[in-house]
């Protein structure tokens, strides 16, 4: 779903005549090469920038060295692509929406944690239409968009409201760069597409925003997973990036909301004025405690549970998955759903918690 553009390059190591001994003294951790190592990969969202922020002020790192472990912030090209590397073995943890996540990653077999419930789309993602046209008038249209993303949920949940099913619309599998251009050519009848490609649409002037996320709050969650198995073997990982994720967003709450708002707008290619209202489209969990009380509710077993069934009805899952509960989960309220023999995806509270209670 969301789209990047660059790499970061690694910090450099230390090199020269420094003796060993003398490396040592630099940290009660010893040498940085001898620390556990991770990597954590990011895509350009609005919803993600802020760990480009904690990499650029030295919030992460200062966050890693309190536990004694390197953390390797990567921004990929393309942000399937992430996920599918996470999935092949080549980071640790990655960014994901809720349905990428658990098509991809959960039903390959590759177990996973989500670390931080992030955000949720509260109109970040969005249906276009022509000016003066209505939802209703999508009916019949073709519609441009990425096929199998959560815009193709979007357009489901959207029928779903109208009464009608997608055999009505004529679905065109669009990649995210080209549709910007694709609708300016004036052939395209209908886009759906999220932020910051959403905006752009928005402010031409032969558009109508007939639909957006914020009908459907919190079913499109931005998050921040971890393989479950190396938070199991190394919950420091887990505990440093969430004490950054949270030290970050605070930033945003305090004197220094310009700066980050500027350096967020900066690396997403954009402007501190279209940032901040992308941010307004955005339900950040601003606080652990609130990211917290979320993952605690009963919301994420339902979301999940109607994503579950959007995927399962649409094959993400491959040709072998015999229902919606192919992949189980397990969620902050101590409910699972799905295939118990099976569990692939957490919405654990685990670390939220520990943030929220001053823990970490």
């Amino acid at each position: 779903m969301r789209y990047a553009a660059r790499f970061l390059s690694r910090r450099p190591r230390l090199r020269g005549a420094l003796t060993a001994a003398a490396l040592l003294l630099l940290t009660p951790w010893g040498l940085a090469e001898d620390r556990p190592s991770f990597r954590l990969a990011w895509s350009i969202y609005v919803g993600w920038a802020p760990w480009d922020y904690a990499e650029q002020t030295g919030i992460l790192k200062k966050w890693a060295d309190r536990y004694g472990i390197n953390i390797e912030l990567v921004q990929v090209n393309d942000y399937i692509e992430s996920i599918n590397q996470y999935t092949a073995g080549q980071f640790d943890a990655v960014t994901a929406t809720n349905m990428d996540i658990l098509t991809i990653a959960a039903a390959s077999g590759v177990e996973s944690t989500a670390v931080i419930v992030g955000d949720y789309s509260d109109g970040n993602d969005g249906i276009i239409l022509r000016k003066g046209q209505t939802l209703a008038d999508i009916e019949g249209e073709r519609v441009h968009l990425v096929e199998l993303s959560v815009s193709h949920y979007l357009l489901a949940r959207a029928l779903e409201g109208l009464g009608l099913r997608e055999q009505d619309v004529e679905i065109v599998n669009m990649a995210e760069a080209d549709l910007v251009a694709a609708w300016a050519g004036g052939t395209v009848p209908a886009v759906v597409t999220w932020n910051p490609m959403l905006m752009q649409l928005k402010d031409q002037p032969d558009t109508a925003l007939v639909f957006d996320s914020s009908t459907l709050p919190g079913e499109i969650l931005d998050l921040t997973v971890a393989k479950s198995a190396v938070l199991e073997a190394h919950p420091e990982f887990g505990r440093a990036l969430a004490g950054a994720w949270y030290e970050t967003l605070a930033h945003l709450q305090s004197e220094q909301r310009g700066e980050a708002v500027a350096a967020m707008a900066a690396v997403t290619g954009t402007d501190s004025e279209s940032f901040e209202r992308q941010l307004a489209t955005t339900h950040l969990f601003a606080t652990p405690a609130e990211a917290l009380s979320f993952v605690r509710s009963d919301a994420p077993r339902k979301i999940m549970q109607s994503v579950a069934e959007f995927s399962w009805s649409h094959g993400l899952y491959g040709p072998f998955a015999p229902d919606p509960g192919f992949v189980g989960m397990t969620f902050g309220d101590g409910s699972t759903w799905g295939d118990s023999s099976n569990v692939q995806l957490h919405f654990s509270p685990a670390f939220m918690a520990e943030a929220a209670e001053a823990g970490l």
